[in-house]
């Protein structure tokens, strides 16, 4: 059950006044309610609140202004810790230097604040490793020479894209140099195509050509804009670098409304529920399970570490632009239709009775 408060505004980011500054043990920043991960999240959240710590959750609402007024209301209550999961890795810098500054510390959630040394932790998943699992993926099902592939990214500003763009592009880019593959909907990847290891620069020109922004609707009329741009000979069969599971349905949906594309192998990520749907119906192929339970656990830990006065356990830094920030990366699991049982049901993420047309 949900014990987080609910807002009359978007807008209204002041944290209310029955919490006290004594009382406010972490502020957590999340950054849409829009997306089903970030309800799961919320929820997940409250196990803090049944440690004992008082907790303020606030959503940004993919607004960057949003956020920085969400982070100084917690600040103004008295936040110990803060967790924030960034909509503009670099925008959110500000806001970190601010609670930084009034003494809180700060923990960066899932995507990296970049541009400033006021980073104290990061909990994340290997970003870099879920695009090598999607590259993989699509690389060993590929046969013979000129197998169309298209790539998606997600927002710009959010500095993970740039690392799942980076695995991706490590696993795939040899069989694009060799032919495996014809990229058809981006000329920048198509210029860059014998470049092992590409620069941050020419990354953000890939995904900026690319960019869903994480968006179900951006991701629908930029795939069905490129399936209209091509011939038949680009279609038939499509290898598809999805993003994310929103995204994922957004390219599937499209690519099922175009009668010139017979069989697609497109992933994903989140194990969003209505892509494990999907992936029952054979709608999308894959998705990369990163245990939401697990990395909340993980910044749950960290929180009551620094509450404590001690030091989360590192195992890795990121360098964000700045400082090398120390982190745990938390494991990822590859899902597809064969190991639903073990990976999903088994572990009890999803119970099997959500879905329908399983055998």
């Amino acid at each position: 059950m949900r014990t987080c408060i609910l807002w009359a505004s978007l807008l209204m980011t002041v944290v209310p006044v029955s919490v006290s500054a004594k009382d406010l043990a972490v502020g957590i920043v999340l950054p849409t309610k829009d997306q089903s991960r970030w309800l799961q999240d919320e929820i997940r959240f409250q196990a803090l609140k049944a440690a004992g710590y008082n907790i303020e959750i606030l959503f940004s609402q993919g607004d960057p202004a949003v956020e920085k007024a969400n982070v100084e209301g917690l600040v103004q209550a008295g936040a110990r810790i803060l967790i924030i999961c960034p909509v503009d890795g670099s925008a959110a810098a500000e806001a970190a230097d601010e609670a930084h500054n009034a003494g809180l510390k700060v923990i960066s959630y899932d995507r990296l604040i970049r541009d400033t040394p006021n980073v104290d932790y990061y909990v994340t998943f290997d970003s870099v490793q879920v695009g090598a699992a999607w590259g993989r993926y699509l690389a060993q099902r590929a046969k013979g020479k000129g197998n169309n592939l298209y790539l998606y990214a997600g927002d710009p500003g959010d500095n993970n894209a740039f690392l799942f763009f980076q695995g991706a592009w490590g696993i795939l880019q040899p069989r694009i140099a060799d032919g495996t593959f014809v990229i058809r909907n981006s000329s920048t990847a198509v210029e860059l195509k014998d470049r092992a290891r590409l620069s941050r620069e020419e990354e953000g020109r890939i995904i900026e050509e690319v960019a869903t922004n994480w968006s179900y609707q951006d991701a629908k009329v930029l795939a069905e804009a490129n399936l209209k741009a091509v011939g038949k000979a680009a279609k038939g069969t499509l290898f598809i670098l999805g993003p994310n599971d929103d995204t994922a349905r957004a390219i599937a949906d499209a690519c099922a409304r175009d009668k010139d594309v017979r069989r697609y192998y497109l992933t994903g990520q989140d194990a969003d529920k209505a892509s494990i749907q999907y992936i029952i119906n054979g709608r999308q192929s894959m998705t990369v399970l990163k245990d939401v339970r697990t990395l909340v656990t993980d910044a749950i830990a960290a929180s009551i570490d620094f509450l404590k006065k001690g030091t989360p356990v590192s195992t890795h830094t990121y360098n964000n632009g700045k400082i090398d920030v120390p982190a745990r990366p938390t494991a990822i699991v590859t899902v597809t239709r064969t190991n639903l049982d073990t990976t999903i049901f088994e572990s009890e993420y999803y119970q099997r009775s959500d879905f329908k047309n399983l055998r």
